[in-house]
């Protein structure tokens, strides 16, 4: 899916172009976003940022927005993804065929818990209510797109492992998942699944890197130090260490 294995994960509000294009040195795709896409999202996204001063992308057309951002990463050596947030799926359709217009991929957002966008139906209420997110994978991969989902693990009553399948069987190619102190459910979705699989939560070295790897993730991703070189080339080189590592393994004559 990407080449080198560190994703730069999307930070709301902030995790634009110019950031994707001062971390491309390091990764190798660097998710956008997040961007609510219909008027129910937008709304809850409106209300955070009057109520509390969050940092959320609100361009008058969302689609138009993620055009632009996606073609000012144009000929910059890393993979973008889009994350979006809607609760309908004609929205979600139509920013999946932009994305695979410019050889992105889109993240749906299973993710976030605050308050307003949950009440709205979206971030991880779709973890409960999966059918919906079903819905939403299967409108963004009928464009052709390559399709993501982000989630946390930590969600009671959510079955994550069915959700992983469901979603596949949808048509998802990646899972995002936000360990939250719950490693093991990596290796839980990784052998339940052919998922292409990020591993999300606290990733700052080699000993975090390790650990995902080593439970089966596919990739690594990095989110609030997404700015810190110091951090992207701790990372960088714990994930080019891994690969060397098993590649001569699997060299190895069994």
């Amino acid at each position: 899916m990407f080449e080198p294995r560190l994703a730069l994960a999307s930070l709301s509000g902030e995790a634009d172009a110019e950031w994707a294009r001062d971390g491309a040195a390091w990764a190798g795709a660097a998710v956008l976003g997040g961007v609510c896409l219909d008027e129910s999202t937008r709304a809850a996204a409106r209300e955070m940022v009057a109520d509390r001063d969050r940092s959320e992308f609100l361009p008058d057309d969302p689609i138009a927005f993620v055009d632009d951002e996606l073609a000012a990463l144009s000929g910059v050596d890393v993979r973008p993804g889009i994350n979006v947030r809607s609760t309908t799926a004609g929205p979600v359709r139509e920013v999946a065929a932009v994305a695979d217009k410019h050889d992105a991929f889109v993240e749906i957002n299973a993710h976030c818990r605050q308050d307003e966008l949950c009440a709205a139906g979206a971030g991880e209420t779709l973890l409960r209510e999966p059918d919906r997110l079903e819905a939403l994978v299967k409108a963004a991969a009928e464009s052709g797109a390559d399709v993501s989902v982000k989630l946390r693990t930590e969600l009671d009553g959510v079955d994550l492992v069915d959700v992983a399948r469901r979603i596949e069987a949808a048509g998802a190619d990646a899972i995002h998942v936000d360990a939250m102190d719950s490693e093991a459910v990596v290796a839980e979705v990784a052998d339940a699944t052919d998922l292409f699989l990020i591993a999300n939560n606290g990733v700052r070295g080699r000993e975090s890197v390790r650990e995902y790897l080593h439970y089966g993730a596919d990739a690594v991703s990095v989110g609030r130090p997404s700015d810190d070189p110091a951090v992207l080339d701790r990372v960088a080189d714990a994930v080019a260490e891994w690969v060397a590592e098993r590649d001569a393994s699997a060299e190895v004559p069994g």
